[in-house]
């Protein structure tokens, strides 16, 4: 099975992605054939050779005609990549959110935004295959639900201040197109790690990660660790470029590799390289099951006790899932010479195995942590909001082989709603089940 293998060391963001796939073999002139197709004017793309710590990978940008008083000379529709040409236009992440890697948002400087519905009243035209246009309009639509969500509206009403500007829809647009010259492949990433820090952006002063990028990931119920980086690593273009498009997140298993592509963002990390890493090859040991399901591989830390107190267990558990836990919980079972006692679990991503080992270790009585790696299978998850009559209320999908097979309210906001109508919570949660189960031949049908 072809497999696109995306090392996220240094994180994600829509330039890279496209530099990595334009190193990895993407032809430059078929991709930029195919952004033509969208009749966008105003913006022109540099394609560059760049080193981060000694390693030779590709530069993606886009460039706004109105960003600069001079002329630009550019790689033209039938030239490969302009390897030979030379610029200092770092859009370095000192005050915009989403320039991270010189990618994603030039709003603040240029004035661009655009609706969803605008967004879509762009790509649906364009003489692009339906899968790029699927592809692309799923992917942005991650970005309007959780935009909607911190801003509290509906996702139609959603107006894009940041990710609506020409370089993004470029980059968003562009990842679609490029996947599809590869051959679509399957697309898997390792665990995803973002930074520390601050970002300025429309929302105000955030610390890392941005809203918009943990509403994504959360959304998808991607797990995020932190590094020690003090920048912004994940933004949201590169998170949505995750959520839609990579089935399992883990270490690399079972990859023949073929080829290698580096995808350089315009910072200098103080302790990584900048750089995305693409790895195409074939999949050496292809899924025995044919489900459409998504996997991904964390680690179970288990320890017994027979001398803990459930005061103790208690505030461990809140403790464990406060840090960043998958899940933690404890389970009786019979110890030694006829002892009760508990089987301590936590679920947590790789990189977060020693930090969690150590809160167990300081936090109960326990000698020793046993440590296994699983893997899981999830169902593709998709949020929505229905109306019911006492509100909206946010349901997650469940999909499995095109069919949605779960569809799961959000009790808190069933809570809130039945405790403002005065009624039961069962009553609410009935309705918004309801509601979600009336979203299905809708949902199957873009399936």
């Amino acid at each position: 099975m072809q497999t696109l293998y995306l090392d996220l060391f240094s994180g994600i963001s829509g330039d890279m992605f496209l530099g990595a796939l334009l190193d990895v073999g993407v032809s430059f002139t078929e991709l930029e054939r195919g952004l033509a197709r969208l009749k966008l004017d105003g913006y022109h793309l540099h394609v560059t050779p760049d080193q981060r710590s000694g390693i030779a990978g590709t530069r993606f940008d886009v460039h706004l005609e109105a960003d600069h008083g001079h002329e630009h000379h550019h790689a033209p529709a039938t030239s490969e990549p302009a390897h030979g040409h030379e610029h200092e236009h770092d859009h370095e992440h000192g005050n915009e959110h989403g320039h991270a890697h010189a990618h994603d948002v030039h709003e603040h400087h240029h004035g661009h935004s655009r609706t969803f519905a605008e967004i879509q009243r762009l790509i649906a035209p364009a003489e692009l295959s339906p899968w790029v246009k699927d592809k692309a309009l799923r992917i942005f639509e991650r970005i309007a639900v959780a935009e909607g969500k911190i801003h509290g509206l509906p996702p139609a009403e959603v107006h894009f201040h940041e990710v609506g500007a020409v370089d993004s829809i470029v980059d968003i647009v562009g990842a679609a197109i490029a996947l599809e010259l590869l051959g679509r492949p399957r697309v898997a990433a390792s665990a995803v790690v973002d930074g520390t820090g601050w970002v300025d952006c429309a929302h105000g002063r955030f610390p890392v990660p941005a809203p918009a990028t943990l509403e994504i990931l959360g959304a998808r119920g991607i797990a995020v660790s932190q590094c020690e980086e003090p920048h912004e690593l994940v933004t949201p273009t590169g998170a949505a470029l995750l959520a839609e498009l990579a089935e399992s997140f883990g270490p690399m298993t079972g990859l023949r590799v073929e080829r290698v592509g580096y995808g350089i963002g315009a910072r200098r990390n103080r302790t990584r390289p900048n750089v995305l890493r693409a790895v195409l090859g074939v999949a050496e040991t292809a899924p025995a099951e044919a489900n459409d399901w998504e996997s991904d591989t964390v680690v179970l830390l288990e320890t017994n006790l027979d001398d803990v107190t459930a005061e103790i267990l208690g505030p461990f558990v809140d403790a464990a899932l406060r840090a960043g836990a998958l899940d933690a919980f404890f389970t009786p079972v019979q110890m030694k010479k006829g002892r009760p006692g508990v089987l301590l679990s936590v679920l947590c991503p790789t990189a977060d195995t020693d930090r969690l080992t150590e809160l167990m270790l300081r936090e109960t009585s326990a000698f020793g942590v046993r440590r296994t790696t699983v893997e899981r299978r999830k169902l593709r998850r998709e949020p929505r909001r229905v109306a019911t009559p006492f509100g909206e209320v946010a349901v997650k999908l469940g999909f499995l082989n095109g069919q949605i097979v779960q569809a799961a309210p959000e009790f808190e906001e069933c809570r809130r709603l039945a405790a403002t109508a005065g009624v039961p919570v069962k009553t609410v949660y009935a309705a918004a089940v309801a509601a979600g189960q009336a979203l299905v031949p809708a949902a199957q049908a873009r399936s």
